[in-house]
C-alpha cells in the first residue's frame, strides 16, 4: 500500500507529530484544521481554505468528502458556519457530526476534519 503524507508547513505539525493529510487506501484522511481570525466565521472560512489546498494536492477536493467532523467550544456558534459549510460542500454534502469540546488554544472556536475520496 502506497501512503502520501501531505504537511501544510503549519507550527504545530513538527511539534506534534503529525502531517495536514495523509492519503492512503483509495482515501483522503485530513487532521483537524483549525483557522486564524477574529470570529467563527473567519475561522471557519480559514480552516476549510487550509483543509482545500490539502485536498488538492492530494487530488481531491470538496466534492470528494465523505465524512466530516467539526469539533467546537461552544455548539451554540456552530449554526453561525452553517451557511459557509453549505456553500462549501454544495451539491456533495458528507455525512457530518458536530462535537462540543475544548480544542488545544482557547483562541480556536472550530476545528474540522474531513476524510475524503481519493480521485488523484
Amino acid at each position: 500500500m502506497d501512503i502520501k503524507r501531505i504537511s501544510s508547513g503549519g507550527a504545530f505539525e513538527p511539534k506534534i507529530g503529525y502531517c495536514r493529510a495523509v492519503v492512503a487506501n483509495g482515501f483522503v484522511f485530513v487532521a483537524g484544521t483549525v483557522g486564524q481570525g477574529d470570529t467563527v466565521q473567519d475561522q471557519c472560512r480559514a480552516a476549510l481554505g487550509i483543509i482545500e489546498a490539502a485536498l488538492k494536492e492530494a487530488g481531491s477536493s470538496f466534492a470528494d468528502v465523505v465524512r466530516v467532523t467539526y469539533y467546537l467550544p461552544d455548539r451554540g456558534e456552530f449554526e453561525q458556519c452553517w451557511p459557509i459549510l453549505s456553500d462549501a460542500f454544495g451539491a456533495n454534502p458528507p455525512a457530518a457530526t458536530m462535537i462540543e469540546c475544548g480544542l488545544i488554544d482557547a483562541k480556536y472556536r472550530i476545528e474540522i476534519e474531513v476524510t475524503a475520496v481519493h480521485r488523484g
